[in-house]
């Protein structure tokens, strides 16, 4: 602490910036402002103390400020001592070449980005956010509307399995939760276990309510192939559906959706 309480404003900046977890923390605030502890560990997978401690030391490098809601204390990322460091280290050279330099690696890294494809679907149903969420990670409901049990305890760094509902136990579908923010996303790794890929594929599934209804969006990124994408275009509608079915009206489709050859 005494070595800490002799660091400049600057050094406390790099300090606090050399953490990945750190930067982390700061994109996840940049993407949305005013988190609080709770929100912050749960959508970075770490114990309150861990997260209290990082924020620590990003507020002392004056990098996030706070404000009291209540018995909650909301984050924010403060923006200031980055602009300093600008100021001080870049605006000195040559913005043009800078620009050009930052322009060819935006451009490469979009094509690369093109090459991998990615699906996104979005549904409507007249449910409540819990009810939706409840869904999608309760293993009866997913076994009597997508014909596969979801088994995990849904928190982040867990596994998760996609498992048959004929008595087999065969694991179609497995990976790791990601992140878990009941009831507004969940991210998990999706992949078969021959697979095993090193970078798995990647689902979002994001709610947002609105009056009586949710909008359910579903972003599948990672895949492998254009023919893997083709099949999850029919897949993931499919699955919706009987969701869709299932809340709506207490019953799944008469048939399941996915068997239907698409036109």
């Amino acid at each position: 602490m005494a070595e800490d309480d002799q660091l400049s404003d600057i050094d406390r900046v790099f300090k606090a910036l050399a953490d990945p977890t750190r930067r982390d923390v700061l994109d996840r605030l940049r993407e949305r402002e005013g988190q609080t502890l709770g929100e912050l560990c749960a959508r970075l997978a770490m114990t309150r103390q861990s997260a209290s401690q990082h924020l620590g030391l990003l507020e002392a490098a004056n990098l996030i400020s706070t404000i009291r809601r209540g018995r909650e204390k909301l984050h924010y990322l403060n923006p200031v001592p980055l602009h300093e460091i600008q100021e001080r280290w870049i605006d000195r050279f040559e913005r043009p070449r800078l620009r050009a330099l930052s322009e060819i690696r935006r451009t490469a890294e979009e094509q690369q980005m093109a090459t991998v494809p990615t699906y996104v679907y979005v549904t409507y149903i007249k449910a409540t956010p819990e009810q939706v969420w409840h869904a999608l990670t309760d293993a009866d409901l997913t076994a009597a509307f997508w014909g596969h049990s979801n088994v995990s305890d849904w928190q982040a760094g867990s596994t998760w399995e996609h498992v048959r509902v004929d008595g087999s136990g065969v694991v179609d579908v497995a990976g790791k939760v990601l992140e878990s923010v009941p009831p507004e996303r969940l991210v998990i790794t999706f992949d078969s276990p021959e697979q095993d890929r090193e970078d798995p594929s990647r689902v979002t599934f994001s709610l947002e309510p609105y009056k009586d209804i949710v909008r359910l969006t579903v972003e599948h990124e990672n895949l492998a192939t254009p023919e893997d994408r083709d099949a999850i275009s029919h897949g993931w509608p499919a699955v919706f559906a009987n969701l869709k079915s299932l809340l709506e009206t207490g019953s799944v489709l008469p048939q399941a959706p996915w068997e239907m050859h698409p036109s």
